[in-house]
């Protein structure tokens, strides 16, 4: 069963995902440590491409002991994405497309391993997150009247 470490609540505010991906990431055993406490941060990461090798940037780490960390650990280091060639190849072509990007939207556990979700979305308008809000809204209202009776 996976289990989720760090989750992009923001990107799902402010993207609609067409498409997801699992991939692995490149990690140093601190931040893998720390990542498994739950301590990563996804928001304002984005996945961009180099050489057509993926990589994710501004994902915060914070380390798992500062004191113990080397001096020169950044924490929103870039990391290197694995995935498959085939599907390095689809994901180039997709954001390569106008409106489309790639961003990630929750890292987890899987049979030991760190996998981070990335998906290929559409940026919302602001007409749609004025909708999404207006029906957080609304579902909020009926729970607190059932509540009340």
């Amino acid at each position: 069963m996976a289990k989720n470490l760090a989750e992009n609540k923001k990107a799902f505010f402010d993207y609609l995902p067409i498409e997801t991906f699992e991939a692995g990431i490149v990690l140093n055993g601190y931040e893998v440590k720390s990542i498994k406490l739950g301590r990563a941060n996804l928001q304002g990461s984005f996945v961009v491409f180099k050489d057509e090798d993926p990589y994710l940037l501004n994902a915060s780490v914070p380390p798992y002991q500062p004191n113990n960390t080397p001096d020169s650990y950044n924490e929103r280091r870039t990391r290197k994405l694995l995935l498959n060639k085939s599907e390095i190849k689809h994901l180039i072509g997709k954001s390569a497309q106008q409106g489309l990007t790639l961003v990630p939207l929750r890292m987890y556990t899987k049979q030991g391993k760190i996998k981070i979700e990335i998906a290929i979305a559409r940026h919302k308008s602001k007409i749609d997150k004025r909708e999404v809000l207006k029906k957080r809204d609304a579902d909020k209202d009926i729970r607190r009247a059932l509540k009340e009776n």
